[in-house]
């Protein structure tokens, strides 16, 4: 297996709130792996439930379409290009999980979603403002520079053979969203599920508004999972914690971390109690 090829596009790492101890078990009580945490701890995150599954994306660009091609000089209008892909750009996507993107979400619907058409005419671009109106005149006149080069379904991909998600469905291969990002912008909330719900696509559960000691507790000793139609017994992979307006750190990286049911499970199983024990620094983490 050749070494994953990562992109710009590839979604970002999501990574875990606490350090690790030497044996690699989580180190709960030791403070935070990202100091912002302890800044916003009094603060509420949304939560949502993390699902095992294999991190698959719809990936939609853009290009523009020139009066001569060889000599561009006049617009004419923009192409949309649909593509599926999976965590990363060389990735391989299952077969049973591509053909469920390509029946369910076929190009037509994800352009539904996102409000556009396969080919827009450079007569329609003023109802996506992708231009400037002139105050005084009225006159809109268009800009390549404002048509998103690329617009990104993210969700998981899940069920039988991908990771255990046999547990949340007995057969086939399924897609729920949990992302879409507009060139570099990840959307709010309210505005992503916009566009699943266009889009009839089920969205990871939303869990509720929790600040990171209560979301702590919640994951600590397991939560049933909310799609686990297989097994309704299945306790959830955990949560995924993000802020309600979308606040980034200060090297511009969206803020965002996951609380795992595991590692709570591995911590007990060492240490026998969920409570506060010595815990040794594991100094490669």
């Amino acid at each position: 297996m050749g070494k994953q090829k990562r992109s710009e596009n590839t979604y970002q790492k999501i990574n875990t709130l606490f350090k690790r101890d030497k044996y690699n078990i989580i180190m709960p009580y030791d403070g935070y792996v990202d100091p912002v945490f302890e800044f916003l701890k009094d603060c509420k995150f949304d939560a949502e439930e993390k699902i095992d599954g294999t991190n698959t994306r719809i990936e939609v660009t853009s290009e523009i379409v020139w009066d001569n091609p060889s000599e561009p000089c006049v617009i004419e209008g923009v192409r949309f290009n649909v593509e599926y892909k999976g965590k990363t750009d060389n990735a391989q996507v299952p077969p049973m999980l591509k053909k469920h993107l390509e029946e369910k979400y076929p190009k037509e619907v994800v352009f539904a979603g996102l409000g556009i058409k396969e080919y827009v005419p450079l007569n329609e671009w003023e109802s996506h403002k992708w231009g400037t109106v002139n105050d005084k005149t009225g006159v809109f006149t268009p800009d390549e520079n404002r048509v998103p080069k690329m617009y990104t379904i993210y969700g998981e991909g899940y069920g039988p053979k991908i990771q255990a998600g046999g547990n949340y469905i007995s057969e086939g291969n399924s897609f729920i969203g949990f992302d879409v990002k507009v060139n570099d912008v990840y959307l709010l909330r309210p505005n992503r599920d916009e566009i699943f719900h266009k889009m009839n696509c089920p969205i990871v559960p939303f869990v509720g508004q929790f600040t990171i000691a209560e979301a702590i507790e919640y994951v600590k000793k397991g939560f049933k999972s909310n799609i686990a139609v297989a097994n309704p017994n299945y306790l959830a992979e955990g949560l995924v914690l993000r802020t309600p307006c979308g606040l980034k750190d200060r090297n511009g990286n969206r803020i965002i971390v996951k609380i795992k049911t595991c590692d709570w499970a591995k911590y007990f199983a060492k240490y026998g109690t969920y409570d506060k024990v010595e815990q040794e620094t594991n100094e490669h983490y």
